[in-house]
């Protein structure tokens, strides 16, 4: 179990770098709030919406499968200080944009800098933390910033929302552009920081792991001596992360559509997504406390049964508001402690550290594709006429993440009793 004196020392880091994932879920939420104001205030079509929604996935998918080449030509402490200047300059782009052109250009620099991001500064707490209980306890914790992420987004866009034409969007944009910069200040001014990483690189000397070894690919770490057992940890939790994230970015991009088709007014639905996320909050929060315990599988198992009886009641029942409404408050607590905390946390341990920023680059970055993808399917996939075999397959895909994450836990024991 992770000592609680260390966790607290190391808490500024995870603080810091849980500020990128309020940035990457308040650019993702922020967006997706406040498009339609950007297209009454720049005139925009239908097709021009579309065009940015998807931009801003597919931007933040290649910045993710980036992140190994930034660590290993930039330096991952360097890419880990200076993104958030580059994400701050995108969105300060989309602040003044006068144009649909202008705006597009903004959202993908930061989706580029989001997507960077995430995978550098999990790989920056592991690097630096002590041992790996307390890497898995910083590292699972920087979930509960994504979801403070969500909720602020979520309310600065309601409160935004009566300003005149784009005004409303470009005060969204102006506080993530604020955040952003505090968030690259501080990284680069830290003097705890700093001796954090130093502490970290004197570790991985002593574990083998000097800078010439930085150049490690995710190429390199499937193919070479230990290929076996990081070829399966990386396609475990490859499926785990990718079935668990097309169900997490469908309740996400559509939980409200989905509400509204059940026939709840905006505000209602609205309203629920703030309540519901709350829910998701202390789920986050459960489960970052358990991270690094034994306590950690239970909550695995618990976590996905619970989502598969969220999709399983949503398949039979009467497709009334308040059963729909139920089961994605069940499943907001099902997919947090079987969801993305636990997919960081089983990415650090399971990797070398030189090789880290690289593997989740990677599984980063192809999940966002794969639901940037299934997102053009999804509002036909969520009517009421067909909802029912919908969740049946996302009951289905809930199997079979299942299935990943037993063997998963499984490869773990074997490869720790190995060791």
């Amino acid at each position: 179990m992770a000592s609680k004196s260390l966790t607290s020392q190391y808490k500024p880091l995870a603080i810091a770098s849980g500020f990128g994932s309020i940035l990457g879920s308040g650019i993702i939420v922020g967006l997706s709030a406040t498009i339609t104001v950007w297209q009454i205030g720049l005139h925009l079509s239908n097709s021009q919406v579309g065009v940015i929604s998807g931009a801003l996935t597919f931007a933040i998918a290649l910045g993710s499968l980036l992140a190994g080449t930034f660590s290993k030509k930039v330096g991952l402490i360097k890419t880990y200080n200076w993104t958030n200047l580059f994400y701050a300059i995108g969105t300060m782009i989309c602040v003044l944009a006068p144009n649909y052109l202008t705006l597009l250009a903004g959202v993908i620099i930061t989706g580029v800098a989001s997507g960077l991001d995430l995978p550098i500064s999990m790989t920056v707490i592991s690097h630096d933390a002590p041992d790996d209980s307390t890497a898995s306890s910083l590292v699972a914790s920087t979930q509960i910033f994504w979801q403070i992420g969500v909720f602020m987004s979520y309310v600065c866009a309601f409160i935004v929302s009566k300003m005149a034409g784009a005004t409303g969007a470009r005060v969204v944009f102006t506080i993530l552009t604020a955040f952003a910069f505090i968030t690259w200040l501080w990284r680069i001014t830290s003097k705890k920081f700093r001796t954090f990483h130093e502490e970290g690189d004197k570790r991985q000397a002593v574990k083998g792991n000097t800078e010439k070894s930085e150049d490690a690919s995710l190429k390199s770490v499937l193919s070479g001596e230990k290929n076996r057992k990081y070829l399966a940890f990386f396609f475990c939790i490859l499926i785990f992360y990718v079935c668990w994230n097309l169900l997490a970015n469908t309740f996400g991009q559509f939980q409200t559509f989905t509400l509204v088709q059940a026939h709840a007014t905006q505000s209602f639905a609205t309203g629920a997504g703030i309540i519901l996320n709350f829910i998701s909050l202390a789920a986050t929060m459960s489960f970052a406390k358990a991270a690094g315990s034994k306590y950690r599988n239970v909550f695995f198992f618990i976590g996905i049964l619970v989502q598969l009886a969220a999709m399983l009641y949503l398949a039979f029942s009467s497709h009334d508001l308040w059963p729909i409404v139920v089961a994605i408050g069940a499943y907001n607590i099902g997919n947090n402690l079987a969801g993305e905390a636990l997919y960081k946390v089983w990415t650090q341990e399971s990797f070398p550290s030189e090789a880290r920023a690289s593997v989740q680059g990677f599984i980063n970055g192809f999940s966002r594709l794969c639901c940037g993808l299934f997102a053009f399917v999804t509002p036909a996939l969520v009517v009421q006429s067909v909802i029912r075999y919908t969740m049946l397959g996302f009951a289905g895909l809930i199997a079979v993440s299942f299935a990943a994450g037993v063997i998963m836990i499984n490869l773990q024991k074997k490869y720790k009793k190995e060791n």
